[in-house]
């Protein structure tokens, strides 16, 4: 075997494990319990008239990424749905390393189909990760829109990530961006300097006629810089977690999965009228 390629694999060893040890441990079936959320005969109330559609990160799937946020958002009267996209064929529960172009269109049919089942014109999107950047396909190219009102991303990619630098090293073994495009596409369009992120980004972050929402950590180790994360728009809030509470220590998993703070923002960010400040006294409410 030539010199490179044994110094090829642990690269992209290092690369998928690095993501995997960064998301919770997988549920056996990606469905969202029957008695939870995704509970399609809930109808929007007129205190909170739009479905929340829940977006996972990458390697997430539609349960595990949200078993504590979505019991939040129904707590407070919303209906919650949540969808799995980005699945490779003979890969289980592990998602969202499709293409990232492809796990947009299944996004606007899972959309399609929360608009159908409650009636509401409209959907607020919250995601986490790669499920806080992808939307922005959807909106952008695919006349999402129309259908959403706002996007919220808890630590999105929304302009790649280099994952605390080593993507930088990539060029330095030949054949293995080729290896990842191929095996793992969804991983290879949030590299910093993709193809993928040059076109979603081309023209400006935003589309007009949606609301956006960034909520960041600078103990972000996945997503880096962390000020890659922001957007630039007329109609964008970025946050910087440590701003609201600086003692909080989450980092890119637990910003999404655990903490209460994040959630909270992201609660003012849906209902906006009737926001209330954001503390470290937030993570008990």
């Amino acid at each position: 075997m030539l010199p490179w390629k044994r110094l090829l694999r642990p690269l992209v060893a290092a690369l998928l494990t690095a993501a995997v040890v960064l998301v919770p441990a997988a549920t056996a079936e990606a469905a969202a319990p029957s008695s939870g959320w995704n509970d399609y005969s809930c109808k929007p109330s007129s205190a909170h008239p739009r479905p929340v559609v829940l977006v996972h990160g990458t390697l997430a799937n539609s349960v595990d990424n949200w078993l504590t946020f979505a019991p939040y958002l129904q707590s407070r009267g919303y209906c919650v749905f949540s969808l799995d996209y980005g699945q490779l064929p003979g890969v289980p529960v592990f998602y969202g390393l499709g293409p990232i172009a492809t796990s947009a269109e299944q996004l606007g049919t899972f959309v399609d189909k929360v608009i159908a089942a409650t009636g509401a014109p409209e959907v607020d999107l919250v995601g986490h990760s790669q499920g806080g950047m992808m939307p922005r396909y959807y909106l952008k190219f695919l006349g999402g829109a129309a259908k959403v009102n706002s996007l919220v991303g808890i630590a999105p990619d929304n302009h790649g990530t280099t994952l605390s630098g080593l993507t930088n090293l990539l060029p330095y073994f030949p054949g293995a961006q080729d290896l990842i495009s191929r095996s793992t596409p969804g991983l290879a369009d949030q590299v910093a300097g993709s193809a993928f992120l040059a076109k979603l980004n081309e023209g400006g972050d935003t589309v007009p006629g949606v609301h956006y929402t960034v909520i960041a950590t600078k103990y972000d180790e996945v997503v880096t810089p962390y000020t890659s994360q922001f957007l630039s728009g007329s109609d964008v809030r970025n946050v910087l977690l440590q701003n609201l509470c600086a003692v909080d220590l989450s980092e890119h998993v637990v910003i999404g999965l655990f903490d209460r703070i994040a959630f909270h923002e992201v609660a003012n960010a849906l209902d906006p009228a009737h926001a209330t400040p954001t503390t470290c006294a937030s993570a008990f409410s």
